[in-house]
């Protein structure tokens, strides 16, 4: 017998829709084979699988099993397919009726007692459904948040395998989770310092204002302590709040990467501060299966580079393109993805190696020709993308 779920997986920002076609053959030995560019996890997939359907009460089809993922050209990673496998494994044995998992999304990791784990991506996933028509979701507890911000489709949570089994077949009744609109989540958005709140270093903050209305690049050059940090902490209170769009945009971009921890949506400006060890693909992105880095985390929001001149030259050099752009395309052998990076840059240094040159009551200990290398560490044409420059005072 033949059965066919629909689940997914995300390429970019976008999702795309993998069907499942699994198929029980009687004839030939006991095999269980997984095709269509299944990367590693997916393969694994087969024992936990194999084990998380005999721990919940059911046997696995002692027969030949095979496994396409469908469309068979694009590469599939992640393990959010171990849950429409196993559905499909159940539904092809005729242990669940095929009309019930028909216009259904499935997408979830089993634990080998069955229980079904958060994945990531479920957002743009859940966007996808709707679009493609489809009218029931179902994802993990962990992502349900995320998924019931989209509004027009049903998102029904479920915990384990067990208990979804039991719903399928019309033996027990799952709960949908209630929809959420987007102003329920910008509602309990919370501002954690307010610039109105810092006094002193005038200047300063007269710079800041002009950068946030004109969405400028900005770089503070001052001594330790001059207060350098805490006003570019204090800088997304001054930026209006994100368009519905936007959030979607960011919301996405934090869906792929795991950081929504089931809050729904990102309705506030993101300010991002990676370390001055961040590797380049940290920063800009990329990897095997590439991945956004910092600089699209702080899509439509503040990129805040403390200690500047600290972070390696060639990462430096990486930033010019996606700053000029906005968007920055990571090529690799199985194709280029595009991830967009429209931020505001706030770098943040020190005029010498040692931070005290200009102070009034701490003597430089620096040499005239240090302070000349610590400089050149800035390119002019990294220098030239940021629009506003500041000497802040002691």
């Amino acid at each position: 017998m033949l059965a066919r779920i629909l689940s997914g997986t995300t390429i970019g920002l976008d999702g795309v829709i993998i069907e499942i076609e699994v198929d029980i053959a009687n004839k030939g030995f006991p095999t269980f084979n997984l095709v269509g560019l299944p990367n590693k996890a997916i393969d694994e997939s087969k024992d936990r699988i194999r084990t998380a359907i005999s721990n919940v009460g059911f046997e696995m089809p002692d027969s030949r099993l095979t496994v396409n993922l469908a469309p068979a050209d694009i590469p599939k990673e992640g393990c959010g397919f171990d849950l429409p496998i196993a559905l499909g494994i159940l539904t092809a044995a005729g242990m669940i009726d095929a009309d019930n998992v028909k216009n259904s999304f499935f997408i979830g990791e089993l634990s080998l007692e069955g229980t079904i784990r958060g994945v990531t991506g479920v957002l743009p996933l859940t966007l996808l459904a709707r679009e493609k028509k489809i009218k029931t979701m179902y994802v993990p507890v962990q992502n349900s948040l995320e998924a019931s911000a989209v509004e027009g489709i049903t998102v029904i949570p479920v915990y384990n395998l067990q208990e979804l089994i039991l719903h399928l077949n019309g033996q027990k009744k799952l709960k949908p989770s209630p929809p959420l609109s987007l102003e329920h989540f910008i509602s309990r958005t919370k501002i954690d310092i307010d610039f109105e709140g810092i006094r002193g270093q005038e200047t300063a903050k007269r710079a800041l204002e002009i950068a946030a209305a004109g969405f400028h690049n900005i770089h503070l050059k001052g001594v330790p302590g001059a207060g350098k940090t805490l006003l570019s902490r204090a800088f997304p209170s001054l930026m209006p709040s994100l368009e519905r769009e936007e959030i979607l945009e960011v919301s996405k971009i934090y869906s792929i990467v795991g950081l929504l921890h089931n809050k729904g949506f990102v309705t506030t400006r993101p300010f991002r501060t990676p370390h001055h060890t961040t590797s380049r693909i940290g920063l800009i992105g990329g990897g095997t299966h590439p991945m956004p880095g910092e600089i699209s985390l702080a899509h439509r929001g503040v990129l805040f580079l403390d200690e500047f001149p600290e972070f390696p030259r060639s990462t430096l050099e990486s930033l010019r393109q996606p700053i000029e752009d906005g968007q920055v395309c990571i090529s690799r052998a199985a194709g280029s993805i595009t991830f967009p990076c429209r931020f505001l840059l706030i770098a943040a240094s020190n005029p010498c190696p040692c931070g005290y040159l200009g102070h009034p009551t701490k003597k430089c200990s620096c040499s005239f020709h240090s302070i000349q290398l610590y400089r050149r560490r800035l390119s002019g044409p990294i220098l030239d993308r940021i629009d506003i420059h500041v000497d802040i005072p002691p």
